[in-house]
């Protein structure tokens, strides 16, 4: 039997894209880990980020309301698996690696503060050397998840996490696509909380928006997103 890792792996050179970033060239990790003989190293960065402490508390930090009174409203964590979801069909559509943008996305915002960016901003007061989520997520992945010996994930990950804002790019295009989910995610829950609060109305969106994008959360998300693939260059 065909170990089940060189299987996937496989069937990456042979179905992803020229562009794609393949698991079996994944950068070295800080510290030498042994190959696992049924996950690329993608799927397990993925796995070692769902199973750690901070995303766990990603379910308690609000995400626009600081305290919202219902069930409904985004916290860090349900927006984390909307950037997920979003990357993951884009990713597919344009045959680019799925388990490493799909890595990339859930440990974005590890390093989140509690209360949004309004938590973030008084941080960055705080610090004389500044505060920013994107490179607080790459310190949990790296030195402070498992009692100080981090998560030991590959550099495209890590590379993907602390690019996911800010200027600089990501150097694969699975974590350039980050970027544009996290933004098609939050622009679109942000409206879709600010109407569950009745802070907006449906009617407040300028009619010629709808005409573009949609009347409907589903729409205005499928619509960013059908752009993001059409716009893509056509060889990848």
């Amino acid at each position: 039997m065909d170990i089940p890792r060189i299987v996937t792996e496989r069937i990456e050179r042979d179905t992803l894209s020229k562009y794609a970033a393949l698991s079996e060239n994944a950068g070295k990790r800080a510290k030498w880990d042994e190959n696992c003989d049924i996950r690329t190293e993608y799927q397990r960065d993925r796995d070692r980020i769902i199973h750690c402490k901070a995303f766990r508390r990603l379910k308690h930090k609000t995400q626009v309301f600081l305290a919202p009174e219902g069930d409904h409203y985004r916290t860090r964590l349900t927006h984390t698996l909307e950037v997920s979801q979003i990357a993951r069909t884009i990713a597919r559509a344009l045959r680019l690696n799925e388990d490493l943008t799909e890595a990339i996305a859930l440990g974005h915002d590890l390093g989140h503060t509690p209360f949004g960016h309004a938590g973030e901003k008084v941080l960055d007061k705080l610090n004389d050397e500044g505060f920013r989520h994107y490179e607080q997520s790459v310190r949990v992945c790296e030195k402070i998840e498992k009692d100080g010996r981090g998560l030991n994930l590959t550099p495209e990950v890590l590379d993907g996490i602390a690019c996911h804002t800010g200027g600089k790019e990501a150097y694969t295009l699975e974590g350039r696509l980050i970027r544009l989910a996290d933004k098609i995610a939050y622009i679109n829950h942000d409206i879709d909380d600010a109407v569950t609060a009745s802070v907006l109305s449906q009617s407040d969106i300028p009619k010629h928006l709808c005409d573009v994008f949609g009347d409907s959360h589903s729409k205005r998300i499928n619509t960013m997103i059908a752009s993001v693939i059409a716009s893509s260059d056509d060889d990848i």
